[in-house]
């Protein structure tokens, strides 16, 4: 493999970058300014070059922040000499983020590679640095698969987490039912023989216009006080 650095970087709207530091001849780095906002990344194999048999090259992030750290985003290799990170951020329109400039992305692998939650940065005007080391292909895969792993499980929880609303006993609703149709019907009534009657065609109007309710509202029932 050549002793020059194989990779570049891509970030919307800056110049590309290909001299990234060398820190060994596995490992490089690439740093930049966190501003301006920057939505993707791309990290790119330059041409000309492979990685050695069995490795693929993993990147890493390390955003600002009190306790700065490498987060691994993804991998590329010979097979795939090419990934795109969508950076997905709570920003506003001058690409500082709200909650007091705290930086809480999301970073995924859009080419489905992996995702990972990434720290935050209190100070949009300082460094990112993207790590790329060359690893043995097993190994980086295998972290891949484990941050999968926690990402669905994390998933699963969140949406597990959240309590199902109690549904209504059969009693209740069937109070409900015959409430909405008595309060309908109540101004049809008439007398007959000396009792109050109700004509069958307000009942059906019932009916119909029920069946519509339930069609463009079905929780309205459950919204009933009594």
């Amino acid at each position: 493999m050549s002793t020059s650095p194989p990779f570049g970087l891509v970030l919307p709207s800056r110049p590309v970058l290909t001299e990234p530091l060398i820190i060994s001849p596995t490992q490089y780095a690439f740093t930049f300014p966190a501003a301006p906002f920057f939505s993707h990344i791309v990290v790119f194999l330059l041409p000309g070059f492979t990685l050695p048999e069995g490795t693929l090259a993993g990147v890493y992030i390390q955003l600002p922040g009190p306790a700065p750290a490498f987060e691994l985003l993804g991998s590329i290799g010979n097979s795939k000499e090419s990934a795109i990170f969508a950076v997905k951020s709570r920003s506003t329109s001058n690409g500082i983020s709200a909650n007091h400039g705290i930086l809480e992305d999301t970073m995924t692998d859009v080419d489905g590679i992996s995702s990972m939650s990434a720290s935050s940065a209190s100070n949009l005007g300082t460094a990112v640095t993207v790590g790329i080391s060359i690893e043995p292909a097993a190994s980086l895969t295998q972290q891949l698969e484990t941050l999968k792993d926690s990402s669905s499980t994390a998933l699963v929880s969140a949406r597990t987490a959240q309590p199902e609303p109690s549904p209504l006993s059969t009693k209740i609703l069937a109070q409900r039912i015959i409430k909405n149709a008595f309060n309908f019907l109540a101004s049809f009534a008439g007398s007959s023989g000396g009792q109050e009657v109700v004509p069958l065609k307000s009942f059906q109007d019932w009916w119909t216009k029920f069946e519509r309710r339930i069609q463009m509202d079905p929780g309205f029932l459950e919204r009933e006080d009594g």
